[in-house]
């Protein structure tokens, strides 16, 4: 028999072993109060880690949307844009063909014609050359 078994088994019979096993199952005991509130906090821990991700991912969903929303108005304003350039393009070309007749027609008649500069489009392009008038274009006509 080991020690231990014999200081047990001595100890059981002086009438001091009910105090050690008294302590045995209130320590018991304790260990599974401790355990049952460790479990008890992880599992709380678990559950706001799984709310907040999915908080993150809800955010993350509405962050996407207007990241896509953002991306389609970009590319409806660049069509636009890419439109209001052949337009601004197509107009200035008529211009010119326009003030060569007109300096022809001056030419020809002797009388001096007002005709305008053309400004270079990018080097102001906030500048119209008429900015009182509004320029009417359709891109469908020819």
């Amino acid at each position: 028999m080991s020690k231990r078994a014999a200081i047990s088994l001595s100890s059981g019979s002086e009438g001091g072993g009910g105090l050690d096993d008294e302590r045995k199952k209130k320590r018991m005991l304790s260990n599974r109060e401790s355990a049952r509130r460790s479990r008890m906090r992880k599992q709380q821990h678990l559950d706001e880690l799984l709310n907040q991700a999915a908080q993150l991912q809800k955010e993350n969903d509405e962050i996407v949307k207007r990241v896509n929303q953002m991306t389609e108005m970009f590319s409806k304003f660049d069509s636009e844009n890419n439109i209001l350039r052949a337009q601004m393009a197509e107009l200035a070309d008529r211009l010119q063909s326009l003030n060569s007749v007109l300096r022809v027609i001056e030419e020809i008649s002797g009388f001096p014609m007002d005709i305008p500069e053309i400004p270079d489009p990018l080097l102001k392009p906030w500048q119209l050359p008429c900015p009182s008038q509004p320029i009417m274009a359709n891109m469908f006509q020819c």
